[in-house]
């Protein structure tokens, strides 16, 4: 289909704009980024983050979350438990411990220990070089320096 001829206006930098405030109103217009998958699919784009945080039974203000005084405040109805219980759940597994040595090291130090006890320079000859002997070496090679 043929195009509608007329005026077509030249597309001009705006120099006069602000682009700092407008990278931060654009930012804050996308909304939160949520890292926890649990509440990022439950939350409604429509809704306010009190709304959406009330209907997940979770606190927006943690003064209101714990009662200080005695005032009867009625209680919020909790239309998505479904979150509260995944979130329970995510945080009662246990924590994975990363910063240890592989099964194959552990297995290997446990057994030159238990054969050499606190003999270091044995230990360390032996775990450098299992095959050369001691005579070829020399006592000055028996000692490493870690």
């Amino acid at each position: 289909m043929p195009k509608a001829k007329g005026k077509t206006r030249r597309q001009k930098f705006g120099y006069n704009v602000n682009r700092k405030r407008l990278n931060q109103n654009a930012r804050w217009k996308a909304g939160p980024r949520i890292e926890c998958s649990h509440i990022r699919h439950a939350w409604d784009q429509t809704k306010s983050v009190r709304q959406n945080l009330t209907e997940m039974g979770l606190a927006m203000d943690p003064n209101r979350a714990m009662e200080v005084d005695v005032e009867e405040r009625p209680k919020e109805v909790v239309r998505k438990p479904y979150v509260l219980n995944d979130l329970e759940a995510e945080a009662s597994l246990p924590e994975k411990k990363g910063n240890t040595l592989s099964r194959d090291l552990i297995d290997y130090f446990r057994y030159m220990v238990e054969n050499h006890g606190e003999n270091y320079q044995s230990l360390t000859v032996s775990i450098v070089s299992p095959s050369i002997s001691h005579e070829v070496m020399g006592p000055d090679a028996m000692i490493l320096v870690f």
